[in-house]
């Protein structure tokens, strides 16, 4: 891997709890972010996948300075910005930017177009006048969208052209990293295909590196070169998106593959079920924060955290049991049956045929 745009070290960012009824309750608090390490190289698509509460968005700003870190350290092209104030910080936010889930609610209904993209250039003393009118004008169609759209409001747009909005008004000072938080979420799947096919356009000719946050793998599979797959506040699984969903080594990671990708017609339709939904932040279980949902859970779950070590693809995973379950005389985990590959083509398929 080349020299890393971005790197999180040891990163915990925990929230006070709100108070419940009659302000019972107070002084909870919830572990968000639970010591995490990231590392995201120059050009690189890097996803952070799970389940909804597992932390990703938490992290994602994070590593933006939207949000402050309690302990832990956050790198930008080898410069630590942890601790630098909002004035020092403020040139830097230049070069890395975000793209969020509700483009409606992150553009500002009483502008037009050419304010919302034009403004960043006149803040960051980008270009301004006849100079700037021409740049929103390249903005927009770098991004698919005409410039005679230049002079509506957000809500004369659709959701996908919004989306497109919010991507251009991104790029407009011309970042390094951009960080979607669920960018396509709020769209339906053929309109998701044309963004996320718009991303990995705009990555290879701009240079670009990305953070993906998404809950959805279909959409991992098809834009990012690694995963990180998070569970309640921690990292259990992390490598090439290729590797990871070939063959994933944590009983979670196999868990959310099954769940989400359909068998063919006269394939067996035998799955892993997690039992239950992700444990509190509030009170998260010791040791392995998986153990109370996995099925191999044994002792040592509870009394240890387990490491992220490194497996013979050269993934990483947290799980104290990956070994044993390998080796034990008849295992044969589903994701390394020919089941399991046809199904995984059928997810990585899925993107391309909405564009077909």
């Amino acid at each position: 891997m080349t020299a890393p745009i971005v790197e999180l070290r040891g990163a915990v960012r925990h929230f006070a709890g709100r108070k419940g009824l009659f302000g019972l309750g107070g002084g909870r608090t919830v572990h968000a972010v639970d010591g995490v390490d990231l590392a995201v190289a120059r050009g690189e698509t890097f996803a952070i996948v799970g389940e909804s509460g597992c932390g990703k968005s938490t992290l994602a700003r994070l590593v933006t300075r939207l949000i402050a870190l309690q302990s832990g350290q956050v790198l930008f092209d080898g410069q630590d910005i942890t601790a630098l104030p909002e004035a020092t910080i403020r040139p830097l936010r230049r070069r890395m930017q975000m793209i969020f889930q509700d483009p409606f609610a992150s553009l500002d209904p009483r502008r037009r177009l050419r304010e919302i993209l034009g403004a960043p250039l006149e803040l960051h003393g980008i270009a301004s006048g006849a100079a700037r009118e021409r740049r929103v004008d390249e903005l927009l169609d770098l991004v698919g969208l005409a410039p005679h759209q230049r002079d509506r409001y957000p809500h004369e747009f659709s959701g996908g052209q919004r989306q497109r909005i919010g991507i251009a008004r991104a790029l407009s000072v011309a970042p390094d990293l951009i960080v979607g938080d669920e960018p396509v979420a709020a769209l339906d799947v053929s309109i998701q295909a044309q963004i996320i096919n718009l991303l990995i356009d705009l990555k290879a000719r701009l240079g670009l590196s990305l953070i993906v946050v998404s809950h959805d793998l279909a959409v991992v599979a098809h834009i990012s070169d690694r995963v990180a797959v998070m569970y309640l506040g921690r990292f259990v699984e992390v490598g090439p998106v290729a590797r990871i969903f070939a063959r994933p080594r944590h009983p979670y990671t196999q868990a959310l593959l099954a769940a989400v990708v359909r068998p063919a017609v006269g394939q067996s339709s035998a799955r892993t079920v997690l039992p239950g939904d992700i444990a509190s932040a509030i009170a998260p279980p010791s040791g392995c924060r998986f153990r109370t949902r996995c099925p191999h859970a044994k002792p040592l779950c509870a009394a240890e955290v387990p490491p992220l070590e490194t497996t013979p693809e050269g993934t990483n995973v947290a799980c104290h049991r990956w070994r044993e379950l390998d080796a034990a005389p008849g295992f044969e985990p589903e994701t390394g049956s020919p089941n399991f590959r046809a199904r995984l083509a059928i997810l990585r398929d899925r993107r391309a045929a909405a564009t077909a």
